[in-house]
């Protein structure tokens, strides 16, 4: 028996359970049935499964015209995978408002990362200044985008571009960003069944996707 109950029974709009741990196993088994973490103020984990989920279609990604000028001024660009930790921690430091991504989530991902579950796109201005980025798990053929951040205008509009890249050439199916926010809906996020969502989900798992990136 798995150490979750079935999202598909649950209700969609609070958590599906809370307690146990973030080892590898742990996270990985969550993410194949559609089940991510949320640690609570108090530090207790809690595991949600949303209905509807967030995602953006492969391919579905909006780029303003803005936006597309800043990609081709080269004022920006991207790498992936070199600075896994940096991201997170950018992501974890949002001074005034509190994080979901504490110490002990850090180190959780930053397990998956090594174990070759967990990706970062990292966006540079110049050599060596990291301005904006993001992370997630990748699951089969659906990549779980986790959070990102920016510290100069568009940084992680151009992040999103470069993973909605990296998943177009990979052939992921889809690219899930869990929570609707106004941000991401004016990106292309749409939001779909949590059904549909486990669904496409599960026909992937036996087939998993690579990481090539292509920025």
């Amino acid at each position: 028996m798995g150490r979750f109950p079935d999202p598909r029974t649950a209700a969609g709009d609070g958590p599906l359970a809370h307690g146990g741990d973030l080892r590898v196993e742990t996270l990985l088994e969550a993410y194949a049935q559609g089940i991510f973490p949320w640690p609570g103020e108090s530090g207790t984990i809690w595991w949600w499964s949303p209905d509807p989920r967030a995602v953006i279609p492969i391919g579905g990604l909006h780029v303003s015209r803005s936006l597309r000028r800043t990609l081709r001024s080269g004022r920006l660009h991207c790498t992936s995978d070199t600075a896994f930790g940096a991201v997170v921690d950018a992501c974890a430091h949002r001074p005034g408002d509190g994080t979901w991504i504490t110490s002990q989530m850090r180190n959780a991902y930053a397990r998956l990362h090594r174990a070759g579950c967990a990706h970062s796109v990292e966006v540079w201005e110049g050599k060596n200044r990291l301005v904006g980025g993001l992370y997630g798990v990748a699951v089969g053929r659906v990549f779980c985008g986790e959070s990102m951040f920016y510290r100069v205008s568009d940084a992680s509009k151009v992040a999103m571009v470069a993973t909605m890249r990296i998943l177009d050439a990979c052939e992921y199916d889809l690219f899930d960003v869990q929570m609707p926010t106004a941000h991401l809906t004016t990106m292309g996020a749409v939001d779909i069944p949590r059904a549909t969502y486990l669904d496409i989900l599960a026909a992937g798992l036996d087939r998993p996707a690579g990481w090539a990136p292509t920025t």
